[in-house]
């Protein structure tokens, strides 16, 4: 690249003075006056400068709160959390037992030193009694991180997943089995919703799915957040013994809920 020359003006030739000038709008200022090798060149009423430097910075604003409105908009969209979930959040979860609020307290370190779970992708399961707010505080995490920084997060439940790709064997669909499995890896977080919710023995096929998900996140190292009502014995033959050796990787966070349903109590 062709560097250009900067060619200094001698002071001899330039000079700056002050003058009284009148604006339509502001009345009377000091206009400033640079004369440059004999051209003048008239400076502006200060109230309108200040007035333009204003607005122009309220119009990029405004297009930063569009844009950041259209990448959450963007994230909530993708997350497809259900609508009764959406206003769950962790300062609405509500903590009566020590059980609850140690789940509680679990959940919020997690969400505050997420930049360091990223690091090694280390997971987090949450299995017990149903009723006792897991999914409130799955899918909390995931608010949490969709709408106070910049990162990424997908609530799924295992049923709909395999369903969703169930579907993709028909020849009219418009989506593929790799394009959903990419949707489940990508994000910087996974909640994992009713794993083993059938008392049955798991078909391949589900068995299949769910290393094909949580193998790619060990892979690349994101975390997975997995939810059950079974016990913590139930879960290899539920998920698959590979599946439960990844999410051991790195020290897997287990959080037990061993308290009665509170369903239908507010906040759960």
């Amino acid at each position: 690249m062709r560097s250009e020359k900067v060619v200094s003006i001698p002071d001899n030739l330039s000079n700056m003075r002050l003058q009284p000038a009148e604006c339509e709008k502001h009345g009377q200022f000091e206009q400033k006056v640079t004369v440059i090798l004999n051209r003048e060149l008239k400076g502006g009423c200060p109230e309108c400068l200040r007035m333009a430097n204003e607005e122009r910075e309220a119009v990029a604003e405004a297009g930063r709160a569009y844009e950041l409105r259209l990448s959450l908009a963007r994230k909530l969209g993708d997350a497809l959390i259900p609508k009764r979930f959406t206003t769950r959040t962790l300062e609405n979860y509500q903590a009566e037992n020590e059980g609850q609020r140690r789940a509680l307290a679990f959940c919020r370190h997690y969400v505050k030193v997420f930049d360091e779970i990223l690091k090694t992708g280390r997971c987090m399961v949450m299995i017990g009694k149903p009723g006792t707010g897991k999914t409130h505080l799955g899918v909390a995490m995931a608010n949490d991180l969709l709408h106070n920084t910049s990162r990424t997060a997908v609530y799924r439940t295992v049923g709909a997943i395999l369903q969703a790709i169930r579907a993709t064997y028909d020849r009219y669909s418009e989506r593929s089995e790799a394009e959903i499995l990419a949707s489940l890896i990508s994000p910087d977080l996974l909640v994992l919703d009713e794993v083993g919710v059938s008392k049955e023995q798991p078909s391949d096929f589900e068995l299949t799915t769910l290393f094909a998900i949580i193998n790619g996140r060990y892979e690349q190292e994101r975390p997975t957040v997995v939810i059950s009502n079974l016990a913590a014995d139930q879960l290899s033959p539920a998920m698959g013994e590979r599946c439960v050796d990844r999410l051991r990787e790195g020290g897997m966070i287990v959080v037990p809920f061993e308290w009665e349903s509170q369903r239908g109590k507010e906040g759960f």
